[in-house]
């Protein structure tokens, strides 16, 4: 998948629905969709890689209520609070403050913790956004 320079532009909106989200073009098989669907059948962990392989599952959970083949367009915006359909774990990378990405992360993970987690990225020097250092969020 190939990500939009949109991922990076700030929000600069007081009202986070006011936010006009980016679009992403994604592609997902039926039998990609099966075996999460398999997976998750079988109570093992879904881990998603990248904020865009989270974007593109839930927006397909979304549309369709649940997991299926589909390919189009995806401008969701996830933000605190919202409930996860699709994904259990994600590795992503340290997403710059007022980015669309760290609102994801942290509607994932929970405000306090992705604060936390980051103040010590910070304090390790560790590397922010697209070639920098990543985590892995259980």
């Amino acid at each position: 998948m190939i990500k939009s320079r949109g991922t990076f532009r700030p929000v600069k909106s007081e009202v986070l629905n006011e936010h006009k989200m980016h679009s992403e073009y994604f592609t997902v098989s039926s039998e990609t969709a099966k075996t999460i669907n398999d997976a998750r059948a079988e109570r093992r962990r879904i881990v998603a890689v990248g904020t865009t392989t989270v974007r593109t599952l839930e927006s397909i959970a979304t549309r369709h209520g649940e997991l299926v083949g589909d390919s189009g367009q995806t401008d969701i915006f996830i933000f605190p609070p919202y409930r996860f359909r699709i994904i259990d774990s994600l590795v992503t990378n340290f997403h710059l403050p007022k980015s669309t990405l760290l609102m994801l992360v942290a509607a994932f993970a929970g405000r306090e913790l992705i604060f936390s987690a980051y103040k010590q990225a910070i304090s390790m020097k560790y590397r922010f956004f697209s070639f920098g250092d990543a985590c892995f969020i259980m």
